[in-house]
């Protein structure tokens, strides 16, 4: 069967690798790519792609933000997340937030072929160890909408709500309000524990 199956990637010598690697596994599919946030979701609205694999590091993309806003405009599309980091926690959130699979960046050809038949089959890639240990605050992450996700990864960087409103083009008082329901949405108790739990989960 043929498939369009998008590869988004900054790093050209890992796309050439994931292409080359999809080529043999995929002999009749067609296979696009982009380098960055700007150039995927240009790729996604112009073509019918069947799967796409998301690095998380590309420009533009400021962490599971990239992962986020496609699932937001394009949630038939299933998302195949790969990371240089395949820790717990990147794994979890990657599911929490919609994910169809996982890989790392060390797998081997075998497995990404295995894992796109899966995601293709509709089924699930994830390690079941790593999902196992979810705390739960990975998992609510899915909760929170794209603006309040972009939000979120911005405390972490230790930004204020004054810096957060300017660059967002937003009030003051929204940030606040966005703060608010971020804590409600994740369950902490302070924007204390929110600075310590983000600082923890977006390291990747």
């Amino acid at each position: 069967m043929s498939y369009q199956l998008l590869i988004a990637d900054d790093h050209p010598l890992y796309r050439d690798a994931l292409a080359t690697t999809l080529t043999r596994h995929f002999q009749s599919s067609a296979l696009l790519q982009s380098e960055d946030l700007d150039s995927t979701l240009a790729q996604l609205n112009s073509h019918d792609v069947d799967l796409l694999l998301l690095d998380l590091n590309m420009p533009g993309s400021e962490g599971f933000n990239g992962l986020a806003q496609i699932r937001h405009d394009f949630p038939a599309i299933p998302v195949v997340v790969v990371s240089g980091s395949d820790n717990n926690t990147v794994v979890q959130q990657a599911a929490g937030l919609g994910a169809s699979g996982f890989l790392s960046k060390t797998a081997q050809p075998q497995e990404i072929a295995e894992c796109i038949a899966a995601v293709l089959d509709g089924e699930q890639w994830f390690n079941e160890e790593a999902l196992a240990e979810e705390d739960g605050l990975g998992q609510r992450l899915g909760l929170l909408t794209p603006q309040q996700l972009r939000i979120f990864h911005m405390i972490a960087q230790g930004q204020l709500n004054k810096q957060i409103a300017y660059e967002l083009e937003i009030t003051e008082p929204t940030v606040k309000s966005h703060v608010t329901a971020i804590l409600r949405k994740l369950e902490l108790r302070d924007r204390k524990q929110l600075i310590r739990e983000a600082q923890v989960l977006v390291q990747f």
